[in-house]
C-alpha cells in the first residue's frame, strides 16, 4: 500500500508494522515526514553499528531499538543489522546486510492472536525471540570447527595457526553481537509493557544469557588452543634440532674416523727414500700399512670409552645430590597425647 495510507491506519485502531530493506536516505526521510520519527533516530538507522542498543526518543511510547542478526557460511560469520522503531500504533523495521529475515518473526506471531492483541509490543517479542534463536545454530557451527581444531591440536598433531586465529576473530566478533544485546534485553524486560508479555520478554533474555556463556567459553577454550597449538610447534622445532644435533655428531664420528685413514694415505702415498727402502715386501707392507690404521682408530676407541665413563659418572653424582637436596630429613612433631 502507499505509505500515505499506511501512515493514516495508525489512526484507524490497531497497528502498522513497516518493513524496509536496506533503504536509502530518500526512502527512510519520507518514512520520517509521513511517521513522525525523531531525526536522531532515523539518522542512527543509516549506519552500521558494532552493538546493539535501546534508545528512547520524546516520550515512553516510542523507541529504537538496534539488533545485530548472524549466520554462519563456509566458514564464516556473516552480520546484519536490524532497527526497530517502536511506537504507540506502529513498527517500523530496517534491516541492513544480511541474515536479517523477519518473515519467521511475523508468521510466529500471527500463530499467537492473544499476543498480536497486545500491540507493537508483541512485535519486538517476535523479533527479538527470532535473532536470538538464530544464534544458536552459529554457536552450535563454532562449536564444531573449534572441536575439530582441539582434537587436531591434543593429538599432537600441529594445527594451522592461521585458522585458530581466524576463529578467534569470528567468535570475538560473534561475541560483540551477543554481549552487549544482554542490557538491551535488561532494559526492554524492566520496561512499561503489557504483564502479559513479561514472561516472554524474560524467557527470551534466559535465552540470551546461555549463547552469552556458550560463546564467552569458546573464547576461552581457543585461548587454550592457540597456547597448545604453540607449546605443539615449540616442540617439534625442539625435535627438528635433536635430529639435526644427531646428523651432525654422526658427521663429526666420520670425519674423525677418517682423519687418520686420510694421514696414513697421505704419509704412504709420498715418495721417500726411506719408505722406498724399507718397504719392499708384502708382509712389510701390512705390517706398517694396517698397524697405521689399528693404532689410531685404537685411540680414538679407548678416547671416547674415557669420556663416555667420566659423563655416567658426572650423571650419577648429579643424580645421588639431587636426590638428596629433594628429600630433606624432617623432624617429627608429634605431640605426646
Amino acid at each position: 500500500m502507499p505509505l500515505e495510507d499506511a501512515a493514516r491506519r495508525c489512526t484507524e485502531g490497531g497497528f502498522v508494522w513497516l518493513g524496509m530493506f536496506e533503504p536509502d536516505q530518500a526512502e527512510l526521510e519520507e518514512v520520517r515526514v509521513a511517521f513522525g520519527l525523531h531525526e536522531l533516530a532515523v539518522e542512527d538507522a543509516q549506519s552500521f553499528h558494532l552493538r546493539p542498543k535501546v534508545e528512547q526518543y520524546g516520550d515512553d511510547d516510542f523507541h529504537l531499538v538496534i539488533l545485530r542478526t548472524a549466520r554462519y557460511d563456509n566458514g564464516s560469520v556473516d552480520f546484519g543489522e536490524i532497527s526497530v522503531f517502536i511506537g504507540s500504533n506502529f513498527v517500523i523495521t530496517v534491516r541492513q546486510g544480511v541474515a536479517s529475515e523477519l518473515h519467521g518473526a511475523r508468521e510466529r506471531l500471527e500463530q499467537r492472536p492473544k499476543l498480536l492483541a497486545l500491540g507493537t509490543q508483541s512485535v519486538l517479542w517476535a523479533i527479538l525471540d527470532q535473532v536470538i534463536d538464530s544464534y544458536t545454530p552459529v554457536v552450535a557451527d563454532l562449536e564444531h570447527d573449534i572441536d575439530a581444531v582441539e582434537a587436531m591440536v591434543f593429538s599432537g598433531a600441529v594445527a594451522p595457526t592461521e585458522r585458530i586465529y581466524f576463529l578467534r576473530r569470528e567468535v570475538t566478533d560473534f561475541w560483540r553481537a551477543v554481549h552487549p544485546l544482554l542490557a538491551a534485553t535488561a532494559i526492554i524486560e524492566r520496561g512499561r509493557w503489557a504483564d502479559e508479555l513479561t514472561p516472554y520478554f524474560r524467557d527470551v533474555n534466559d535465552h540470551l544469557v546461555l549463547v552469552n556463556e556458550e560463546v564467552s567459553a569458546q573464547r576461552d577454550l581457543l585461548a587454550t588452543i592457540l597456547e597448545a597449538n604453540m607449546a605443539v610447534i615449540s616442540v617439534e622445532q625442539t625435535k627438528v634440532s635433536v635430529r639435526q644435533s644427531a646428523f651432525m655428531e654422526q658427521l663429526t664420528i666420520m670425519s674423525t674416523v677418517f682423519l687418520p685413514l686420510t694421514f696414513v694415505t697421505g704419509f704412504f702415498g709420498q715418495n721417500f727414500g726411506w719408505l722406498v727402502d724399507n718397504i719392499a715386501s708384502p708382509w712389510e707392507f701390512v705390517l706398517f700399512g694396517i698397524g697405521g690404521l689399528l693404532l689410531p682408530c685404537m685411540a680414538l676407541y679407548m678416547w671416547f670409552r674415557a669420556k663416555t665413563a667420566k659423563r655416567k659418572l658426572e650423571e650419577q653424582a648429579t643424580a645421588i645430590a639431587q636426590g638428596r637436596g629433594s628429600s630433606p630429613s624432617i623432624p617429627s612433631r608429634a605431640k605426646p597425647a
